[in-house]
């Protein structure tokens, strides 16, 4: 009986705390009452009585109890990690969201490029990234909507793309063979590239400064440039770089297309 007794940790542990609490007591008014006659103050020895039985206490139970702890513990933290990997998507998006909070990398309004996706900034969520996609070649919006997960914007670089909503570095290149000189009509194509350009030309002269103030960085511009270089198979390459509005990057990358097909064609034809 007494050995069933003694196994019954309830019982064991009620009876510990309570010759604990008791001794405890006991001891603390003995010495109050002679502190009291002696007129001494007795305080730290009572607080430090105090402590010192709470800690025996409290390692008496933990003691007695240690295997069913450790076994709450180990379920504890099971559960705690099968939560964590559960929900790890969800706690990578959110430390996305925090990182972009904090750090304001770009705002609502923003182009920014996230890997391979381009696009405005529409709205941002703890979850993930709303952009109204763009092709970046022609940036036109493509109609698309892209959700893109916060924790992309931990793992993945990314680029504002912000002045490129106004006006863009434009670069494009034509191929041709190399059966004409394009020098004979080089000085020609610029000409018509600089009246393209002359209408908004004041303009983009100051906002290229702004540019390379914030950036602290030199952009070309904003005069337009015409390279003549040849690929890898000896075709001869005209490479166009236009400081434009993005709006209208398209329609003189037309119009200089169109004008170097008529100066290649009629040097073609008086050969």
């Amino acid at each position: 009986m007494i050995e069933s007794l003694l196994e019954n940790k309830t019982l064991v542990t009620m009876v510990l705390a309570i010759a604990i609490i008791t001794v405890k007591l006991v001891i603390t008014r003995f010495i109050k009452r002679r502190a009291k006659k002696k007129k001494i103050d007795r305080r730290l020895t009572v607080n430090l009585l105090n402590n010192l039985f709470n800690f025996a206490l409290i390692f008496m139970v933990f003691n007695i109890w240690s295997v069913e702890i450790q076994k709450f513990a180990f379920s504890i933290a099971a559960f705690v990690v099968a939560i964590v990997l559960a929900t790890r998507e969800f706690i990578q998006c959110f430390i996305g969201f925090i990182y972009v909070v904090s750090n304001r990398p770009f705002r609502i309004g923003d182009w920014v490029q996230v890997g391979n996706y381009c696009g405005e900034v529409n709205s941002i969520d703890w979850i993930n990234l709303t952009i109204l996609e763009v092709n970046i070649s022609n940036y036109q919006f493509t109609g698309k909507t892209l959700y893109i997960p916060n924790n992309q914007l931990v793992t993945t670089a990314v680029k504002n793309l912000n002045f490129l909503k106004r006006y863009a570095v434009h670069h494009f290149t034509i191929t041709r063979d190399g059966s004409v000189n394009p020098f004979e009509f080089i000085d020609a194509l610029k000409v018509n590239a600089n009246t393209y350009c002359a209408d908004f030309n004041d303009v983009a002269v100051r906002y290229n400064q702004v540019i390379e103030n914030r950036l602290d960085i030199n952009i070309a511009g904003p005069e337009p440039h015409i390279e003549v270089a040849t690929s890898e198979l000896g075709d001869t390459q005209i490479i166009f770089t236009i400081f434009c509005p993005t709006e209208r990057a398209m329609e003189i990358e037309n119009k200089l297309t169109a004008d170097f097909m008529n100066f290649w064609f009629n040097a073609k034809s008086h050969k």
